[in-house]
This record gives C-alpha cells, sequence and structure tokens, in this order.
C-alpha cells in the first residue's frame, strides 16, 4: 500500500505511524503546533494534549526526521499545516479516504497479479485507522498508552493491541 501511496498518503500514514494519533488529529497538525523540539497535540476525541518530542536527547527522533523531510520539502508551497495536497491545499477526510481507497486499489491489483489471495484479502481490509493499534501493538503497553492519550492501560492492551505479548522459550 505504502509503495503505491502518493507523497501526500505516506506523509500522513507516517505520521499517523509515528504518533499513534487518530486520522483527525493527524490531518489538523500545523507547523506551527512544533515549540521548543515537540510537536504539541490536543487530541480531538478526549481533549487530552501531549508533546511529541522531535529529539530523543542525543539525536533527531524519527519522527523528528519525518517532520524535517516535510518541512524541507522541494517545490512544496508554504503552508501551516504539515498534510497538504501538491497545491499546498490541507489534506481533508475526504481527500484523505480518496487517496486512500486509489493506493489500496493500487496495491490490490499488485497482489492479484502475484496471485496470493491471502495479501490481497488483508489489502483489501485494511483502514487507515488501523495504523493506530499498529503503533500500539509494537510498542510497550506503558508507552502505547500515553502516545495515545489513554488513562489507563487496559483501553490500549484490550482495544488497540492485536498483537500477542513477545516472549522468549525456555530454551
Amino acid at each position: 500500500m505504502y509503495a503505491n501511496a502518493c507523497i501526500e498518503l505516506r506523509d500522513a500514514m507516517d505520521l499517523a505511524y509515528l504518533t499513534g494519533q487518530r486520522p483527525a488529529d493527524v490531518l489538523k497538525m500545523r507547523f506551527s503546533d512544533v515549540r521548543n523540539g515537540a510537536l504539541l497535540v490536543k487530541q480531538g476525541k478526549t481533549n487530552k494534549k501531549l508533546r511529541i518530542l522531535l529529539d530523543d536527547g542525543s539525536a533527531r527522533t524519527e519522527f523528528g526526521q519525518l517532520i524535517d523531510r516535510i518541512k524541507n520539502r522541494d517545490g512544496k508551497v508554504a503552508s501551516m499545516f504539515m498534510i497538504t495536497t501538491s497545491s499546498a491545499q490541507p489534506l481533508n477526510r475526504w481527500t484523505l479516504r480518496t487517496r486512500f481507497d486509489d493506493a489500496r486499489a493500487a496495491a490490490v491489483k499488485v497482489a492479484m497479479a502475484v496471485d496470493d489471495k491471502d495479501l490481497t484479502s488483508r489489502i483489501r481490509a485494511f483502514q487507515f485507522r488501523d495504523i493506530r493499534p499498529k503503533t500500539a501493538s509494537e510498542l510497550s503497553v506503558e508507552h502505547a498508552s500515553k502516545l495515545l492519550g489513554h488513562t489507563q492501560q487496559e483501553i490500549t492492551e484490550t482495544v488497540y493491541r492485536r498483537l500477542g505479548e513477545t516472549v522468549k522459550p525456555t530454551k
């Protein structure tokens, strides 16, 4: 899917994955929300406020590098919003949906061409909002809960974590 996505969809997917935020919160992110080395986020659903760091103390995080890449993209017309079309218009939920549907359709064609029915089925079922649970599943419950803005780790564990806990065998 990612390989078939346009640049603004890739940016939105990267922001969603690295921040764990809902699609609506990703679309409203602005460069003016970056202050003192962090992106300030006020979640739309819960009004929870977060400061997502761009540096880890010694180096730029992958998230910080993404913000830099979006901001410094060649030919990008200056806009307050991080996720914009090539004409610097903020991406809205309908445009995001269209871009996502187009990338998904292209990815389905590729999967069908190699006759991979399981992959084709998984791509068809994939939605933008599935990125948030992916984030939650790849972090410790404590970290994921904070990043997603949950007051209780149980919410993160039962609703968003889709993979089981990683454990080592006895031998």
